[in-house]
């Protein structure tokens, strides 16, 4: 097995096991941000070693995204709905700089400031996973636009809003 098959991350992913990762996400942030100044860091770090797992093969080598593919995921809907995987990896990758950022905060004693990085992340979680609004894709889809990412990269995603999902929704 080479090593561009260890970290692939797959091409299609199920956006029911996604919004369940991401409602995870939510709860362990949340739990992060609640207890005290000596657990915040371990929490963080776990958040963003699980983001990490996550950039680097998709659900394979991450707890919550096993839990979700294999558990969570078939209980909310026995037909899973697929979806491009590029723009859920550009949505873990800014999840674990996020994350990253938030953990170094805690280290370095910045609780406040690690805590408001952890908010932010919980309301982009929380989109996701309540709403099925994926900030991450939707900045994918805009760097498509604007020429930054292929528009052949992902052709699913160059405009979110011409899904009939989203267009229901305006």
């Amino acid at each position: 097995m080479s090593v561009r098959e260890v970290f692939a991350f797959p091409e299609i992913v199920n956006d029911y096991a996604a919004r369940c990762t991401a409602g995870l996400v939510v709860a362990l942030a949340v739990i992060t941000i609640a207890v005290p100044a000596p657990v915040q860091t371990w929490l963080a770090g776990a958040l963003a070693v699980g983001f990490a797992l996550r950039v680097a093969g998709g659900p394979r080598y991450s707890p919550f995204g096993r839990l979700s593919v294999h558990v969570l995921a078939p209980r909310v809907s026995a037909e899973p709905k697929m979806v491009a995987g590029a723009p859920k990896r550009f949505a873990q990758s800014i999840g674990l700089v996020m994350s990253g950022v938030a953990f170094g905060l805690f280290l370095a004693g910045q609780t406040t400031a690690a805590s408001v990085v952890l908010g932010v992340l919980v309301l982009a979680a929380l989109a996701e996973a309540a709403l099925g609004f994926c900030l991450g894709c939707w900045i994918y889809g805009q760097l498509q636009r604007a020429g930054v990412v292929s528009e052949g990269a992902c052709v699913d995603c160059a405009d979110i809003w011409a899904r009939p999902e989203m267009r229901a929704r305006n």
